[in-house]
Formats: structure tokens, C-alpha cells, sequence
């Protein structure tokens, strides 16, 4: 199949219209599946890929950052250990999913199977002409898990979600449903299985039934060389709660959609990120947040760590609703710089039509304070090792607000691996 663009594309541009049209004969799906990933990339065909003058794209040209594209070859690459000791792991190695079976009240597919008998078509749709992490998801995707929680289900063990790369391109989806009353504890896990060059993206499209109380963590762990592009859609029932956290501590360049729309009344969102960025690696982490009705709330809360020549982004959008009286929506953005060349971007936004609210939102940037400095190395810390545990309380002030202690003490030991080898 021949893919002619109406632009000059780049380099990367063309790498991907000639990688659609070498697969898409073997990409799985029905014919209104392969139908429906050519209307998707027609959008790159004709306009290429985002650029600062689309304006969820300001501060991520990603037309100029995403220079090349890997070929689809990649080496060999295996499921690593679990975050979690003894959580219950699917894993996708090399974008394919591995067999896999859930905990009691937890059914569990392949996503290729859905393609196949074209139940995956309805998600296989966009949000705006910008959406550029689901276009080319849907234009390439292969493989992943679909999970469903039955209703009431309660469950003790942890999911991991895994997704293993050994470079290449590899695009994958993680659609879940969790019924009325659930409620689990997920780990979406991105990893580097090697150090060659890797294109990934993914989609996780989630649903919260009312009542459900459900905690998703994103952790991303690409190589230093890769390239990222997720995006988490969620949709929050009556009085279900989610407690959501990102953490970015890989990759060089990372785009993290969250698209979050309260639709259920005395739902409560929980939203906390880290970003733990070094090298010369670009992370935006750009967030669209919708109360749609009343007596909702929500609070977000975002860390970042910035080292070297690393460049950050936190675009933060709450939208209240007309009919959404009596929101709750509370908004932070806090910034470690720890170095003259580093830089981080923050655009807040709150875009409000109801009258009957309490929403507010701000940012801070600074470096380590020097009397907090100067207070460690009196009592005989060096100094290098006193502003490694100021970084560390930094970030980890935020994961302890999680109320599993084994939790909180593994996503701690990925922070203080990361930090040992940066700062």
C-alpha cells in the first residue's frame, strides 16, 4: 500500500508513512480496523506531525524533536521482575503480548484478539485533530491487554501491566474496566529491555465504575535513546476514586497525555507526578482534567527533579462545567532546577463556567534551599550527599502520601536508584 504525503515530510514523517504502508497488510484487525488506521494517518499525511503553533503543542515541537525513526527490528527482550514482590504480571515483550491469566474477578485478553473480530474499533478514535499520540497508536497498535474487574470484586494482589522493548518500533493499548464497587491496584510499567534506539506508544483507556476505588501508577523506564508517547483516558463514575501517579524516570523524549473526565457526582481524583529528568531528555506531561458534574473533586500534584541540560514541561488544564457546582480542584507544580542549563515549563490553566466553586492553582521553580544546604553539612554530611537527600525528600514527600507502605517502598527504590546515578 502506497502512502503519499501532501506535505514535504521529514525524515521522521516519512520513516513512518513508509512504515505504515510496508505493515498495515499485517497489522491485525478486520477490514474496518485497516480502514480505520488509514483514515488515522491520513492526519500525518496531510498536516505532519505537531509543532509549537498547535498550542497543546507550544513547548514539545515534536516535528523538530522526533528526528528519526528506529526500523521495526528489534533485539530480543524478556519480562523483567515485578515492581511489586509477588504481583500478578502481563506482560507485552517486543509489542506482543504473552499469555497471561488474572486473579480471581479479573478477566484478561489479548487487545490483538479485539482487532481481529473488530470489538477494538470504537477505541480506536480520537479526541481532537492534535491527538497525535492516538493517531499514530491507532494507526500501528498490535497488541496489549484488555482488563476487566468484575463488579465487587476486590483485589488483594497487585497487576502489573509490563511493557518490555528490546528498541524498534512498538506501539501498544491497555483498555480496562473496573465495575461498580472494585477495586484494584494497577502498575503500568514501561521498560528498556536493551540499549537500542526504540519508538513506543501507548494507550491506556480506562473506565471507573461507580463506587470503585482503583489505584494506577504509570512508570516509565525507557532507555536514555527512546522515544515515549503515552496517554491515559479515564472516566470517573459516581462516587468512584482514583488515585493516579506518573512517574517519568527514563527516555529522551517522553509526551504523557492524561485526560481525565469526572463524570460521575462525588467521584474524587488523586493525581500525583514525578518527573526525574536528566541528561539532554525532553519530558512534557500535559494534562486535561473535566469536572462534568456536581461534587466533584480532584487534587494534582506534580514534582519535578531537573538535572543537566534536561528540558521540562507541566501543562495542567482544569475545566469546570456549568453544571458542575460545588467542585473541588486544587492544582501544585513544584520544581527542583539544579542546573544553570535545565529548564521547565509551566502552563496552569483553569477554565471555569460555574459559579459555586473552590479551584486554584500554582508553581513554584527554585533550586535547593541554602539554608537547608548548610543545615546538613554543619551536623558533617558532605555536601554532595546532603543535597542528594534533600532531592530525595523532595519527591519522596509525594509517594508517601500513597497508603501502602510496600508500595511506597518500591516506587522509592526506583526514585533512589535514578537519583544515584544522577545526581
Amino acid at each position: 500500500m502506497s502512502v503519499q504525503p501532501l506535505i514535504k515530510p521529514t525524515n521522521a514523517e516519512q520513516a513512518l508513512l513508509d512504515a505504515f504502508g510496508q505493515n498495515v497488510g499485517m497489522l491485525p484487525g478486520d477490514a474496518a480496523v485497516t480502514t480505520q488506521r488509514s483514515t488515522l494517518l491520513k492526519g500525518l499525511r496531510e498536516i505532519g506531525l505537531p509543532t509549537r503553533r498547535r498550542e497543546s503543542w507550544h513547548y514539545t515541537d515534536l516535528r523538530s524533536l522526533l528526528r528519526t525513526v528506529p526500523a521495526n527490528q528489534a533485539v530480543a527482550a524478556t519480562a523483567v521482575d515485578p515492581v511489586v514482590a509477588g504481583s500478578r504480571v502481563l506482560s507485552v515483550v517486543n509489542g506482543a503480548a504473552q499469555g497471561a491469566t488474572g486473579p480471581d474477578g479479573v478477566s484478561i485478553k489479548s487487545y490483538a484478539d479485539t482487532l481481529s473480530d473488530g470489538s477494538a474499533l470504537k477505541g480506536l478514535s480520537l479526541r481532537d485533530n492534535d491527538d497525535i499520540v492516538g493517531r499514530l497508536n491507532g494507526s500501528f497498535v498490535r497488541d496489549g491487554f484488555v482488563v476487566d474487574v468484575i463488579e465487587g470484586a476486590e483485589i488483594a494482589e497487585v497487576i502489573e501491566i509490563q511493557s518490555v522493548q528490546g528498541g524498534g518500533q512498538h506501539h501498544v493499548r491497555f483498555p480496562a474496566r473496573f465495575g461498580k464497587g472494585s477495586k484494584a491496584t494497577v502498575i503500568e510499567r514501561h521498560v528498556a529491555g536493551s540499549d537500542t534506539p526504540a519508538l513506543v506508544s501507548t494507550v491506556s483507556d480506562i473506565s471507573v465504575g461507580d463506587e470503585a476505588e482503583i489505584t494506577w501508577i504509570i512508570l516509565q523506564q525507557q532507555g536514555r535513546d527512546d522515544t515515549h508517547l503515552g496517554q491515559f483516558r479515564v472516566k470517573l463514575g459516581r462516587d468512584a476514586k482514583l488515585t493516579l501517579y506518573v512517574i517519568n524516570a527514563g527516555g529522551r523524549l517522553v509526551r504523557q497525555d492524561l485526560y481525565v473526565d469526572v463524570d460521575g457526582t462525588n467521584a474524587e481524583l488523586m493525581l500525583r507526578g514525578i518527573n526525574l529528568l536528566g541528561g539532554d531528555s525532553h519530558t512534557d506531561v500535559t494534562l486535561v482534567l473535566g469536572h462534568n458534574v456536581e461534587h466533584t473533586t480532584s487534587t494534582e500534584t506534580i514534582r519535578n527533579v531537573v538535572f543537566d541540560k534536561a528540558k521540562g514541561v507541566f501543562q495542567g488544564q482544569i475545566r469546570v462545567a456549568n453544571a458542575a457546582q460545588k467542585t473541588d480542584a486544587k492544582m501544585a507544580c513544584n520544581t527542583l532546577l539544579l542546573s544553570d542549563e535545565a529548564d521547565f515549563s509551566v502552563k496552569p490553566e483553569l477554565e471555569i463556567f460555574a459559579d459555586d466553586v473552590i479551584c486554584g492553582h500554582g508553581a513554584t521553580v527554585t533550586d535547593i534551599h541554602p539554608t537547608h544546604l548548610f543545615y546538613l553539612k554543619s551536623r558533617g554530611i558532605p555536601e554532595k550527599h546532603a543535597r542528594h537527600l534533600l532531592v530525595q525528600a523532595f519527591v519522596q514527600e509525594t509517594v508517601e502520601e500513597l497508603e501502602d507502605e510496600v508500595l511506597i517502598e518500591a516506587l522509592e527504590t526506583v526514585i533512589q536508584a535514578w537519583l544515584e546515578k544522577h545526581a
